[in-house]
Protein backbone atom coordinates (compact mmCIF):
# COMPACT_ATOMS: atom_id res chain seq x y z
CA UNK A 1 0.00 0.00 0.00
CA UNK A 2 1.33 3.49 -0.80
CA UNK A 3 2.62 5.65 2.04
CA UNK A 4 -0.16 7.92 3.32
CA UNK A 5 -0.25 11.07 1.22
CA UNK A 6 -2.41 14.11 0.57
CA UNK A 7 -3.91 12.67 -2.63
CA UNK A 8 -4.94 9.33 -1.13
CA UNK A 9 -8.61 8.52 -1.59
CA UNK A 10 -10.36 7.50 1.63
CA UNK A 11 -13.40 5.24 2.03
CA UNK A 12 -14.92 4.12 5.31
CA UNK A 13 -17.57 1.94 6.88
CA UNK A 14 -20.08 2.93 9.56
CA UNK A 15 -21.39 0.14 11.77
CA UNK A 16 -22.50 -0.45 15.32
CA UNK A 17 -20.00 -3.30 15.53
CA UNK A 18 -17.21 -2.73 12.96
CA UNK A 19 -15.37 -5.77 11.64
CA UNK A 20 -12.16 -6.23 9.68
CA UNK A 21 -13.80 -8.04 6.76
CA UNK A 22 -14.55 -4.98 4.61
CA UNK A 23 -11.34 -3.27 5.66
CA UNK A 24 -9.19 -6.21 4.61
CA UNK A 25 -11.20 -6.81 1.41
CA UNK A 26 -10.84 -3.26 0.08
CA UNK A 27 -7.26 -2.64 1.20
CA UNK A 28 -6.12 -5.98 -0.27
CA UNK A 29 -7.39 -4.87 -3.67
CA UNK A 30 -6.06 -1.32 -3.37
CA UNK A 31 -2.64 -2.81 -2.71
CA UNK A 32 -2.81 -5.41 -5.47
CA UNK A 33 -4.07 -2.96 -8.09
CA UNK A 34 -1.80 -0.10 -7.03
CA UNK A 35 -4.68 2.23 -6.21
CA UNK A 36 -3.79 5.24 -4.06
CA UNK A 37 -6.55 4.66 -1.52
CA UNK A 38 -7.24 3.41 2.00
CA UNK A 39 -10.33 1.96 3.70
CA UNK A 40 -11.05 2.22 7.45
CA UNK A 41 -13.91 0.97 9.63
CA UNK A 42 -15.62 3.28 12.12
CA UNK A 43 -18.54 3.35 14.51
CA UNK A 44 -20.46 6.40 15.68
CA UNK A 45 -23.21 7.62 17.98
CA UNK A 46 -23.67 10.75 15.83
CA UNK A 47 -24.80 9.67 12.37
CA UNK A 48 -25.65 13.18 11.09
CA UNK A 49 -22.22 14.38 12.19
CA UNK A 50 -20.52 11.40 10.55
CA UNK A 51 -22.36 11.96 7.25
CA UNK A 52 -21.55 15.67 7.36
CA UNK A 53 -17.91 14.65 7.80
CA UNK A 54 -18.08 12.35 4.78
CA UNK A 55 -19.40 15.25 2.71
CA UNK A 56 -17.13 17.97 4.10
CA UNK A 57 -13.88 15.97 4.07
CA UNK A 58 -14.34 14.44 0.64
CA UNK A 59 -14.57 10.85 1.90
CA UNK A 60 -15.09 8.94 -1.35
CA UNK A 61 -17.28 6.08 -0.19
CA UNK A 62 -19.09 4.86 2.88
CA UNK A 63 -20.33 1.35 3.61
CA UNK A 64 -23.35 1.44 5.92
CA UNK A 65 -24.37 -1.34 8.32
CA UNK A 66 -27.05 -1.68 10.97
CA UNK A 67 -28.42 0.29 12.71
CA UNK A 68 -27.81 3.09 10.20
CA UNK A 69 -29.24 1.64 6.96
CA UNK A 70 -32.59 3.43 7.21
CA UNK A 71 -31.59 6.41 9.35
CA UNK A 72 -29.07 7.60 6.75
CA UNK A 73 -31.66 8.08 3.98
CA UNK A 74 -32.72 11.65 4.91
CA UNK A 75 -29.04 12.65 5.11
CA UNK A 76 -28.08 11.87 1.49
CA UNK A 77 -28.89 13.67 -1.76
CA UNK A 78 -29.77 10.88 -4.20
CA UNK A 79 -31.27 7.45 -3.47
CA UNK A 80 -30.90 4.89 -6.25
CA UNK A 81 -33.67 2.40 -7.02
CA UNK A 82 -31.86 -0.48 -5.29
CA UNK A 83 -32.13 1.41 -1.98
CA UNK A 84 -35.36 3.32 -2.57
CA UNK A 85 -37.31 0.12 -3.24
CA UNK A 86 -36.52 -1.25 0.20
CA UNK A 87 -35.83 1.94 2.17
CA UNK A 88 -32.45 0.56 3.17
CA UNK A 89 -28.95 1.79 2.27
CA UNK A 90 -25.63 0.00 2.53
CA UNK A 91 -23.46 2.13 0.22
CA UNK A 92 -22.92 5.88 -0.16
CA UNK A 93 -20.71 7.43 -2.84
CA UNK A 94 -19.51 11.03 -2.60
CA UNK A 95 -19.13 12.88 -5.90
CA UNK A 96 -17.87 16.38 -5.08
CA UNK A 97 -20.19 16.71 -2.10
CA UNK A 98 -23.20 15.00 -3.67
CA UNK A 99 -24.00 11.82 -1.72
CA UNK A 100 -25.65 8.99 -3.65
CA UNK A 101 -27.05 5.98 -1.78
CA UNK A 102 -27.59 2.47 -3.08
CA UNK A 103 -27.96 -1.07 -1.77
CA UNK A 104 -25.40 -3.56 -3.06
CA UNK A 105 -26.80 -6.26 -0.72
CA UNK A 106 -29.89 -6.28 -2.95
CA UNK A 107 -27.74 -6.36 -6.07
CA UNK A 108 -25.58 -9.20 -4.72
CA UNK A 109 -28.52 -11.41 -3.75
CA UNK A 110 -30.21 -10.84 -7.12
CA UNK A 111 -27.00 -11.71 -8.95
CA UNK A 112 -26.47 -14.87 -6.88
CA UNK A 113 -30.00 -16.12 -7.48
CA UNK A 114 -29.31 -15.81 -11.19
CA UNK A 115 -25.79 -17.28 -11.18
CA UNK A 116 -26.87 -20.25 -9.05
CA UNK A 117 -29.84 -20.88 -11.32
CA UNK A 118 -32.42 -20.95 -8.54
CA UNK A 119 -35.78 -21.79 -10.14
CA UNK A 120 -38.24 -18.91 -9.82
CA UNK A 121 -41.11 -21.40 -9.52
CA UNK A 122 -39.65 -22.65 -6.21
CA UNK A 123 -41.53 -22.41 -2.93
CA UNK A 124 -39.34 -20.25 -0.68
CA UNK A 125 -39.27 -20.10 3.12
CA UNK A 126 -37.38 -17.04 4.36
CA UNK A 127 -36.58 -16.65 8.07
CA UNK A 128 -36.11 -13.08 9.30
CA UNK A 129 -37.68 -9.62 9.06
CA UNK A 130 -34.86 -7.18 9.82
CA UNK A 131 -33.02 -4.72 7.58
CA UNK A 132 -31.12 -7.34 5.58
CA UNK A 133 -34.31 -9.37 5.18
CA UNK A 134 -35.78 -6.41 3.29
CA UNK A 135 -32.98 -6.54 0.73
CA UNK A 136 -33.22 -10.31 0.35
CA UNK A 137 -37.02 -10.40 0.08
CA UNK A 138 -36.99 -7.56 -2.45
CA UNK A 139 -34.36 -9.38 -4.51
CA UNK A 140 -36.51 -12.53 -4.62
CA UNK A 141 -39.53 -10.49 -5.69
CA UNK A 142 -37.51 -8.61 -8.30
CA UNK A 143 -36.19 -11.91 -9.67
CA UNK A 144 -39.73 -13.18 -10.23
CA UNK A 145 -40.31 -15.51 -7.25
CA UNK A 146 -44.06 -15.62 -6.53
CA UNK A 147 -44.18 -18.26 -3.80
CA UNK A 148 -42.40 -17.02 -0.68
CA UNK A 149 -43.35 -17.13 2.98
CA UNK A 150 -41.69 -14.98 5.63
CA UNK A 151 -41.10 -16.72 8.97
CA UNK A 152 -40.71 -14.17 11.77
CA UNK A 153 -41.75 -14.15 15.41
CA UNK A 154 -42.00 -10.35 15.37
CA UNK A 155 -45.71 -9.80 14.67
CA UNK A 156 -45.08 -6.25 13.49
CA UNK A 157 -42.11 -6.45 11.13
CA UNK A 158 -42.88 -9.94 9.85
CA UNK A 159 -46.36 -9.24 8.41
CA UNK A 160 -45.26 -5.80 7.22
CA UNK A 161 -42.35 -7.23 5.23
CA UNK A 162 -44.50 -9.97 3.70
CA UNK A 163 -47.31 -7.59 2.80
CA UNK A 164 -44.92 -5.10 1.21
CA UNK A 165 -43.87 -7.65 -1.38
CA UNK A 166 -47.11 -9.60 -1.71
CA UNK A 167 -45.97 -12.66 0.22
CA UNK A 168 -47.32 -14.68 3.13
CA UNK A 169 -46.22 -14.58 6.76
CA UNK A 170 -46.14 -17.13 9.57
CA UNK A 171 -44.85 -16.68 13.08
CA UNK A 172 -43.20 -20.09 13.34
CA UNK A 173 -41.62 -22.62 11.01
CA UNK A 174 -44.18 -25.24 12.11
CA UNK A 175 -46.96 -23.11 10.62
CA UNK A 176 -45.32 -22.98 7.19
CA UNK A 177 -45.99 -25.31 4.27
CA UNK A 178 -43.47 -27.27 2.23
CA UNK A 179 -40.49 -25.38 0.79
CA UNK A 180 -37.97 -25.99 -1.98
CA UNK A 181 -35.66 -23.12 -0.98
CA UNK A 182 -34.71 -22.21 2.60
CA UNK A 183 -33.27 -18.77 3.30
CA UNK A 184 -31.84 -17.67 6.64
CA UNK A 185 -31.60 -13.91 7.21
CA UNK A 186 -31.25 -13.99 11.00
CA UNK A 187 -28.25 -14.23 13.36
CA UNK A 188 -28.87 -17.98 13.80
CA UNK A 189 -25.56 -19.72 13.11
CA UNK A 190 -23.51 -16.53 13.38
CA UNK A 191 -20.34 -16.45 15.45
CA UNK A 192 -21.33 -15.74 19.04
CA UNK A 193 -24.13 -16.97 21.29
CA UNK A 194 -26.07 -18.65 18.45
CA UNK A 195 -23.14 -20.14 16.55
CA UNK A 196 -24.40 -23.72 16.97
CA UNK A 197 -28.04 -23.04 16.16
CA UNK A 198 -29.54 -24.57 13.02
CA UNK A 199 -31.82 -22.06 11.30
CA UNK A 200 -34.27 -24.70 9.98
CA UNK A 201 -35.33 -28.19 11.00
CA UNK A 202 -33.24 -30.99 9.53
CA UNK A 203 -36.31 -32.51 7.84
CA UNK A 204 -36.87 -29.30 5.90
CA UNK A 205 -33.22 -29.16 4.89
CA UNK A 206 -33.35 -32.74 3.63
CA UNK A 207 -36.47 -31.97 1.58
CA UNK A 208 -35.21 -28.70 0.06
CA UNK A 209 -33.22 -28.38 -3.17
CA UNK A 210 -31.45 -25.14 -2.11
CA UNK A 211 -30.38 -23.57 1.18
CA UNK A 212 -29.25 -19.96 1.25
CA UNK A 213 -27.65 -18.65 4.44
CA UNK A 214 -27.00 -14.91 4.42
CA UNK A 215 -24.86 -15.13 7.59
CA UNK A 216 -21.41 -14.02 6.45
CA UNK A 217 -19.23 -15.20 9.31
CA UNK A 218 -18.52 -18.01 9.57
CA UNK A 219 -19.01 -19.03 5.96
CA UNK A 220 -19.68 -22.62 7.06
CA UNK A 221 -22.69 -22.10 9.33
CA UNK A 222 -24.65 -25.04 10.78
CA UNK A 223 -27.22 -24.53 7.99
CA UNK A 224 -24.57 -24.54 5.27
CA UNK A 225 -22.93 -27.66 6.72
CA UNK A 226 -26.28 -29.43 7.04
CA UNK A 227 -27.19 -28.49 3.47
CA UNK A 228 -23.92 -29.81 2.10
CA UNK A 229 -24.30 -33.04 4.08
CA UNK A 230 -27.81 -33.50 2.67
CA UNK A 231 -26.59 -32.96 -0.89
CA UNK A 232 -28.59 -29.76 -1.14
CA UNK A 233 -27.44 -26.89 -3.34
CA UNK A 234 -25.90 -24.20 -1.10
CA UNK A 235 -25.53 -20.43 -1.40
CA UNK A 236 -23.46 -18.84 1.38
CA UNK A 237 -23.29 -15.51 3.13
CA UNK A 238 -19.60 -15.40 2.24
CA UNK A 239 -20.67 -15.11 -1.40
CA UNK A 240 -23.10 -12.32 -0.55
CA UNK A 241 -20.64 -10.21 1.43
CA UNK A 242 -17.89 -10.65 -1.17
CA UNK A 243 -20.12 -9.72 -4.10
CA UNK A 244 -21.70 -6.73 -2.38
CA UNK A 245 -18.22 -5.50 -1.38
CA UNK A 246 -17.06 -5.91 -4.97
CA UNK A 247 -19.97 -3.76 -6.16
CA UNK A 248 -19.00 -1.13 -3.58
CA UNK A 249 -15.37 -1.27 -4.69
CA UNK A 250 -16.40 -0.66 -8.30
CA UNK A 251 -18.49 2.35 -7.26
CA UNK A 252 -15.68 3.85 -5.20
CA UNK A 253 -12.89 3.32 -7.73
CA UNK A 254 -14.47 2.80 -11.16
CA UNK A 255 -12.49 -0.47 -11.44
CA UNK A 256 -14.42 -3.62 -12.37
CA UNK A 257 -13.13 -6.71 -10.59
CA UNK A 258 -12.66 -10.21 -11.97
CA UNK A 259 -14.16 -13.24 -10.25
CA UNK A 260 -10.65 -14.32 -9.28
CA UNK A 261 -9.86 -10.97 -7.67
CA UNK A 262 -13.10 -11.07 -5.68
CA UNK A 263 -12.40 -14.63 -4.52
CA UNK A 264 -8.86 -13.84 -3.40
CA UNK A 265 -9.88 -10.63 -1.63
CA UNK A 266 -12.71 -12.51 0.09
CA UNK A 267 -10.36 -15.25 1.27
CA UNK A 268 -7.87 -12.65 2.56
CA UNK A 269 -10.64 -10.77 4.38
CA UNK A 270 -11.46 -13.89 6.41
CA UNK A 271 -7.92 -14.57 7.60
CA UNK A 272 -7.31 -13.78 11.25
Amino acid sequence: MPILNKDMQVSISLAARPSNIGTRFHNFLYDELGINAVYKAFTTTDLPGAVAGVRALGIRGCSVSMPFKEAIIPLVDVVEDSAAAIRSVNTVVNDDGVLTASNTDYEAVAALLASHGVDTASRVLLRGSGGMAKAVTAAFRGAGFDHLTVVARNDRTGPALAEQYGYGWVATEDAAGDADVLVNVTPLGMDGDQADTLAFDQERIDAAHTVFDVVAFPSETPLVRAGRAAGTHVVTGAEVIALQAARQFERYTGVALTDDQVARASAFSREQ
